[in-house]
């Protein structure tokens, strides 16, 4: 008798999940997930990146979305096929919201359970750009499930898909980055497509360390629990979901700057940059958030020192703040000379156990130190649903009629007795009518 191919069963598995194995619990923190990755989008439209390459990138555009562990941006390699299909498939049958969800839980699962299979992917990457390698196969996963592929079908999509997964980190910080995420999409479907249409791969791809291992180090692929023991790993661990558009590990800072600007600012009153001597930040050493003078929005985005410096300033970080005015203020390039950086060895670069210390000290020999180890937003943290859908708000406010934006919410708040998920794009294709001398975001 042979034994299970891991392939084997992660085909099995997205094959075999119902509706009903979907959880209260994974229920409603998917719902939350769904709200925030449609604002996140409807937010991206507005960005150049979207403009110039428009259809790819919408959702990752600004690197707003939001966050899991082992670290990937579970939501915007999936959602955006899930809403396509809806509406690009044949109205009958319908697909109902349950449908939506299953498919969408399908697409995540598939993503957590594989970046368990090294303990590189644990980290804040280096080589590779998680959504583009597991937000690839999760895609397909979703696909699959929305089309209600067979078990080979299913096995010969992830093969598929492999072969079109990964982009390099070098391309982080860069106009290029939000490409990753909208091609893991396209791709994903795209493998599902020639599965059906019998396109065959190796029907073992996820064992090998020359298939999916090829993307990590110490690759120890396991075969997954069958049906009757399966346990949703959003059932335990919520995701992140940030209040700013910048890399999750600058919302440490941010936080840490947030409580050290009370030591030095009274009232209204601006910061007094003429008396801060240095500034140090004690963080993991993450090189690609490394970046003393950022020169555009996407470094700005990640870079430790920028928002820090930001935060100090302002008191609070926005959407505008990575505008290039706000990047080139000659208070935050004076002060952005005034960080240091430094490296605890305690403070590895791993979104569940990352802190950020930061000192102050003034000329006349003050030293004042915060600490954050935990920001607003964070898994163990997370934002209250008045504070999410106010973000959904806020990000889609500016693209779609204000009768859309509330009726979103009430929808996705309610989305497992939807009966027709195509009504969700439907409402997505309401805009708000354009506003006289309105300025752009």
């Amino acid at each position: 008798m042979m034994l299970q191919s891991v392939t084997e069963s992660f085909a099995k598995v997205i094959h075999g999940l119902k509706v009903g194995h979907l959880t209260d619990r994974v229920i409603q923190r998917s719902k939350r997930m769904v709200l925030d990755a449609l604002g996140v989008g409807l937010l991206g439209t507005s960005t150049e990146v979207f403009h110039r390459a428009s259809g790819y990138s919408k959702i990752h555009s600004m690197d707003f979305d939001d966050t899991w562990h082992p670290a990937t941006h579970p939501s915007g390699a999936v959602l955006p096929v899930l809403m396509a299909l809806s509406e690009a498939l044949p109205p009958s049958p319908k697909y109902s919201g349950l449908d939506l969800l299953l498919a969408f839980n399908v697409g995540i699962e598939v993503q957590g359970r594989l970046l368990r299979f090294s303990k590189e992917a644990y980290d804040i990457p280096k080589r590779f750009h998680p959504p583009s390698v597991v937000g690839t196969l999760g895609s397909a996963a979703a696909a699959s499930k929305f089309f209600g592929l067979s078990v080979t079908e299913c096995q010969e999509a992830l093969a598929i898909a492999v072969s079109h997964a990964g982009a390099p980190m070098a391309n982080a910080a860069t106009q290029t980055k939000p490409l990753h995420v909208g091609n893991a999409a396209r791709h994903g479907l795209e493998a599902a497509f020639l599965a059906m249409l019998g396109l065959q791969g190796n029907k073992r791809v996820l064992d090998l360390e020359t298939g999916f291992g090829a993307f990590y180090t110490n690759y120890s692929p396991k075969v997954l629990p069958d049906l009757d023991s399966h346990t949703w790993l959003l059932e335990k661990q919520d995701v992140a979901f940030k209040r700013f558009p910048a890399h999750l590990a600058t919302h440490w800072v941010a936080d840490t700057a947030a409580s050290m600007r009370r030591h030095l600012v009274t009232d209204k009153s601006p910061l007094p940059i003429d008396r801060i001597e240095r500034i140090v930040l004690r963080i993991p050493d993450v090189q690609y958030v490394n970046r003393p003078f950022p020169k555009s929005e996407h470094e700005a985005r990640h870079s430790f020192q920028y928002v820090a410096c930001a935060m100090l300033l302002d008191g609070v970080i926005t959407v505008p703040a990575f505008h290039k005015c706000q990047i080139n203020r000659p208070q935050v390039r004076e002060l952005l000379g005034k960080v240091e950086l430094e490296h605890p060895r305690d403070n590895l670069p791993n979104f569940n156990t990352l802190y950020c210390e930061m000192s102050v000290a003034l000329k006349d020999g003050s030293i004042f130190t915060e600490r954050s180890d935990t920001f607003y937003g964070h898994w163990r943290k997370p934002l209250s649903q008045k504070d999410l859908q106010e973000k959904f708000r806020t990000n889609s406010c500016r693209t779609l009629s204000c009768h859309a934006v509330e009726r979103l919410i009430e929808i996705v708040e309610n989305l497992e007795d939807l009966e027709d998920c195509s009504v969700l794009t439907t409402l997505l294709k309401e805009t708000s009518p354009p506003k006289i001398a309105s300025k752009s975001i």
